[in-house]
């Protein structure tokens, strides 16, 4: 019986449910100095001197370092497209850019002492003026790379004049942001370095670290300290969620790594929520000038956008993000004539990098808000412009207007699914009559239909399968997990294609030192690069062992068949006479001292682009103008299903996060760059109180491009949700004259909006 598309309980729960999990600051050797960073209290200014005199006359502290007694150097961004002229040391040397931006590190004999002594050191700098919007960043009146003569980190000019619209019906702009967020994981960062010496004689790094990729962290690490890949081991253990952002090239991890060198002691640090909220890269923080037009029977055939997109203190992916945005600017339509413009502009901010959907969300945002202008602005229901501007499944494999070769789509179908599933005449109708009645809350209906890009790139991944002589396996996949379930899920591809038992087969990742190469997690890619090398691996086992069947039953490869029901290798039509898995691999072992294994490099010829229809049905409070979620639904669309029970709680938990930014989470910055929700208290991370149950469609559209037919699924609730919401609210006071409110949609931005 197969295993696969079946509802396999997670087998990584109950350590983590009972025991505990190990996480990097669980692990730090007891004789490990602490790391404590002094951080900037400013957000631009020239710095002048670092005193660390009466920090170190403190007791418990073993050094204090700043840049120049690291000798750092200024680093160019890591991205060749960006300004290569905005350089930045791993502690700040020259000017503060960004309250929270590391500044010296203190060693201490404890976190308490170190804490003590940051409050010691005495910073003495020149105020600068402050730059917080990237609206503000382009207009390069306040530079903060005096040298580069810009603010602009990276762009791409508008490839069209004032006559782009020509011909068009109808014409409808709009101008509307896509707020800053924090990605907030429930473990914040972590890392112990412990330098040796090799059995080769050369010095030796073992970091662990709270990084979604251990052997690109290890790669960072190693180009940092001058030394070669080899020479560094990164561990990864458990690792309570990253979204994108936990990747090990900050400067944190760096510093603690160069430190514990130059004092040859064992070196941990771990942030507070209030450095993770200041140290993490955050996410979105972009704006948007857009227009579409097209005819009065709803076809769009014109979409032009300008995106202006915050880059932070430092250049990083995030300044890279509009370049995704625009590859998949027009979302699931066929929208012929297509012009996307962006800058992205460097500001005194936390610098930006990727968080869940990095990019995608954005290009959803942009063109399904339009979308809804469009059909207001044309008295059509915003269901059905979306269902006459779809692109066919008959046209798939579709190359889109900026490049992107998309693979296949069922979008009309999951568009009547949602319809189906709502009533949605009955929701429209009882909209109407609340209109009426003073006593009821106002109702909205919200849509979304998008498309996103899963492995970009087309990113490689590892994968390997040995089989013990027990008869039990160990997978090894060069992905990183970080709470979505991926050892149940390799190993259901492994069960199914062995019949070795899922509880016998242990799934490992996240130590260099096991794993020789990896991508990590990232870009929704795990299952449908990562699995499918496990798949592959796992396929060349059971090739190999036929063959070694063969031998023992004496007969010919060709005639070996394996009985996945039953573990057993027997010749085809003799199933009576037969070799388990103990058998083979042990006699493997025996004769050629060789582990039955075998290892693949998954490479796609090619992305992969899930996709789906979300609808939202709020309620607005009247009086107050507060938001409730009273129905959501989706039908979010991974191609085929390894386990329909992971992909619903990866759309669980991206709707919960698309939600929480259409109506409450932003990060904010008065201005002179002093941030304002820099804890939880402030910041309003949504909670299981804010949200309700949510109603999942389930579809398949399998790709054609990995041999699973799978997927990414892991932003995809992300996407869709936020601008379903935003949408929904709208509707909901469309008639009052409300054409838009920008996101979050807060009680006091609805309540203006209304009155």
């Amino acid at each position: 019986m197969s295993i696969l598309g079946t509802r396999v309980v997670r087998k990584e729960d109950p350590d983590l449910l009972t025991v505990g999990g190990k996480y990097v600051d669980d692990l730090a050797p007891g004789n490990a100095l602490h790391a404590t960073f002094v951080r900037a209290s400013v957000a631009h200014a020239e710095i002048v001197n670092i005193d660390v005199s009466d920090a170190l006359e403190l007791d418990g502290v073993v050094a204090v370092f700043t840049a120049a007694d690291l000798g750092l150097e200024p680093q160019s961004p890591g991205m060749p497209m960006l300004n290569q002229v905005m350089t930045r040391t791993w502690l700040a040397s020259d000017r503060m850019r960004y309250v929270g931006e590391p500044l010296a590190v203190i060693l201490s004999t404890s976190a308490s002492v170190g804490a003590d002594a940051a409050d010691l050191v005495v910073v003495e700098d020149e105020p600068l003026p402050v730059v917080v919007t990237a609206r503000d960043a382009v207009r390069d009146e306040t530079l903060l790379f005096p040298e580069a003569g810009t603010n602009v980190t990276f762009a791409h000019p508008s490839s069209s004049g004032d006559d782009f619209f020509e011909g068009c019906d109808v014409t409808v702009d709009l101008t509307f942001r896509n707020q800053r967020l924090a990605p907030c994981p429930l473990e914040p960062r972590a890392t112990v370095a412990v330098w040796s010496t090799g059995d080769d004689g050369r010095p030796f790094l073992t970091q662990w670290a709270t990084t979604q990729g251990a052997h690109g962290t290890r790669d960072t690490l190693a180009a940092a300290t001058g030394v070669d890949a080899d020479q560094v081991r990164v561990i990864c253990p458990d690792v309570g969620g990253g979204f994108g952002a936990k990747n090990g090239g900050y400067p944190e991890d760096i510093i603690v790594s160069l430190v514990a060198r130059m004092l040859d002691r064992p070196v941990r640090w771990a942030e507070t929520r209030w450095e993770s909220m200041l140290g993490l890269v955050h996410g979105r923080g972009c704006e948007f000038d857009a227009s579409v037009g097209g005819t009065r029977d709803g076809r769009i055939t014109h979409y032009r956008v300008h995106e202006t997109q915050d880059g932070g203190a430092y250049p990083l992916v995030g300044a890279v993000l509009p370049f995704i945005t625009r590859q998949m600017a027009t979302g699931v339509y066929d929208i012929a004539n297509v012009d996307y413009s962006f800058q992205s502009a460097v500001t005194n901010t936390v610098p930006m990098g990727a968080y869940r959907g990095a990019g995608r969300p954005e290009a959803a945002h942009a063109i399904e808000r339009m979308v809804d202008r469009f059909a207001a602005e044309i008295d059509m229901d915003p269901a059905e412009v979306r269902r006459r501007n779809f692109i066919a499944p008959s046209d798939f494999p579709f190359t889109t207007p900026m490049g992107a070769s998309m693979d296949s789509g069922e979008y009309a179908t999951a568009l009547d699914a949602v319809l189906d599933a709502a009533d949605y005449g009955a929701l429209r109708a009882e909209q109407q009559r609340r209109r009426t009645d003073p006593s009821a809350p106002l109702l909205g209906l919200g849509w979304a239909a998008y498309v996103e890009i899963a492995n970009p790139m087309a990113n490689s991944e590892y994968g390997s399968v040995e089989i013990q002589p027990d008869g039990s396996a160990i997978v090894l996949t060069g992905s990183s997990s970080h709470g979505q379930g991926h050892h149940t899920a390799f190993a259901q591809l492994t069960a199914e294609l062995t019949g070795i038992d899922i509880d016998r087969i242990e799934v490992r990742h996240g130590d260099t030192a096991e794993v020789p190469r990896g991508g990590g997690t990232g870009g929704s890619k795990s299952l449908q690069a990562g699995g499918s090398a496990v798949w592959q691996a796992t396929e060349a086992v059971v090739e190999r062992a036929k063959a070694i069947a063969a031998e023992l039953l004496e007969a010919d490869a060709a005639d070996i068949v394996l009985d996945t029901d039953t573990g057993l290798f027997s010749v085809a039509g003799t199933p009576a006479i037969g070799k388990s898995w103990s058998d083979i691999a042990g006699h493997e072992a025996e004769t050629t001292d060789v582990m039955l294994r075998a290892e693949i490099d998954f490479q796609p010829p090619g992305a992969t682009f899930p996709f789906g229809v979300h609808l939202s049905v709020v309620e607005v409070d009247k009086d107050t103008g507060n938001v409730t979620i009273s129905r959501h639904i989706a039908c979010d669309d991974a191609g085929t299903m390894v386990n329909p029970l992971l992909v619903e709680g990866q759309v669980h938990g991206g709707v919960a996060s698309g939600i929480a930014q259409a109506l409450m989470e932003e990060f904010v910055y008065d201005e002179d760059g002093n941030p304002q929700t820099a804890n939880l208290a402030e910041y309003a991370l949504v909670s299981a109180a804010e949200l309700p149950m949510f109603e999942r469609i389930p579809q398949e559209t399998p790709t054609p491009r990995n041999p699973l037919g799978a997927k990414g699924i892991g932003e995809s609730g992300t996407i869709g949700a936020t601008p379903a919401v935003q949408n929904a609210v709208i509707d909901a006071l469309a008639h009052l004259g409300v054409q838009h409110i920008d996101i979050p949609a807060t009680a006091e931005r609805v309540w203006r909006a209304m009155n």
